[in-house]
């Protein structure tokens, strides 16, 4: 029999469960309990529909509820302004009250824009994440931070808006392409780099395992991730402190997103390419070993990521990208460094000059 967890993420009235585990999307009572009010409105996008949205049909009809659902385009350059746009255009259409449910069945994108969708819409309504790529599983589905790109900078259009439940259904997981699979990797390998030296050395064990999708190492992997999530979210709700160095290698990934286009890079093959960099700097800084940079550019590389920048990228077009980032303060470009495996900080206390000498090693390459 397959296994199962819950998770919680404690945050006083704002709490909710994360379930994880095999058939999630057959087990009613996991959704039905979370929905509010009597009607519900479905977001999903073209490539996750055809695959999962009966499923959740299927469970809202047999409990008689009354449900929309709107069907946007895939991919991080449809992640705009303009498709939460189209969710409140579908929401005030359909005489969605400020008691309705938003249900977002995808990825990343999907969770972030419907989440926003729902932070904004009459004030705030409930919203449930049905996770269906990894990288939204273990990260972008926990925690409540939603929103929209820009075209100058990634996320810096939104709101924190906690859901009312995550559901991780990891048999969704068995449809993903083998590109999103090792770009939701990057996100686990990440965990295991700020907070857990111990699961950093599981991943370099069981990495083939899970390139192989099997599903005890993805399930632990998930597990895990959520729960180092949970825990540092539980801490730091607003990213006022510690819930920051989540963001390792996502400056630079950020930057290499924006400045490529969005899409033409996924978004764990941009932060894995940054987490390099996190570490190169980092080394430069003499904060970590070398061993500690090399164990991380070997480890990403055996889960089929990139770690060298794109040629298109240079030191200057890195640095106008990093100076929109959400964490530069009075111009200071805020980073999130390596202090040893398993520990990271969020600093503005390096050398520029290192700085520069890791953005010009990442152009070499």
């Amino acid at each position: 029999m397959a296994l199962s967890h819950t998770l919680g993420v404690e945050l006083g009235e704002r709490s909710y469960p994360i379930y994880i585990g095999s058939g999630l999307l057959d087990q009613a009572e996991l959704l039905i309990d979370h929905i509010q009010g009597s009607s519900v409105l479905v977001v999903t996008n073209t490539v996750v529909a055809p695959l999962y949205l009966a499923q959740v049909e299927n469970t809202l009809k047999a409990q008689g509820i009354r449900y929309t659902c709107l069907i946007l385009e895939d991919g991080e350059q449809h992640k705009t302004v303009a498709s939460a746009e189209k969710i409140i255009d579908c929401l005030l259409q359909n005489r969605h009250d400020r008691q309705t449910s938003l249900i977002a069945l995808g990825g990343g994108v999907i969770g972030d824009v419907t989440g926003f969708a729902a932070a904004i819409y009459q004030r705030g309504v409930h919203f449930i994440q049905i996770p269906t790529t990894l990288l939204s599983q273990v990260d972008s589905s926990v925690g409540g931070k939603t929103g929209v790109n820009h075209p100058l900078g990634k996320n810096m259009i939104g709101a924190f808006h906690q859901p009312k439940c995550v559901i991780a259904d990891t048999d969704t997981l068995d449809t993903l392409p083998a590109r999103e699979l090792s770009a939701g990797l990057a996100e686990v390998i990440k965990y295991g780099l700020i907070h857990d030296a111990n699961f950093f050395d599981w991943l370099e064990d069981n990495i083939d395992l899970l390139k192989t999708r099997d599903y005890e190492a993805l399930c632990q992997a998930i597990l895990v991730s959520c729960r180092i999530k949970a825990e540092i979210v539980s801490l730091d709700e607003r990213e006022s402190g510690i819930r920051a160095i989540l963001n390792l290698g996502h400056t630079f990934g950020h930057a290499i997103e924006a400045s490529m286009g969005y899409g033409n890079w996924l978004h764990g093959e941009a932060v894995a390419t940054g987490m390099v960099m996190a570490a190169d700097l980092s080394q430069r800084q003499q904060w970590i070993e070398p061993t500690v940079k090399q164990r991380t550019i070997r480890l990403l590389e055996k889960a089929n990521l990139p770690i060298k920048s794109p040629s298109e990228m240079n030191v200057e077009k890195y640095m106008q990208a990093m100076a929109i980032d959400k964490k530069t303060l009075n111009g200071t470009i805020k980073l999130v460094l390596l202090e040893k495996l398993g520990e990271a900080i969020v600093t503005s206390e390096y050398d520029p000059a290192l700085l520069e000498e890791t953005l010009l090693e990442a152009q070499a390459g």
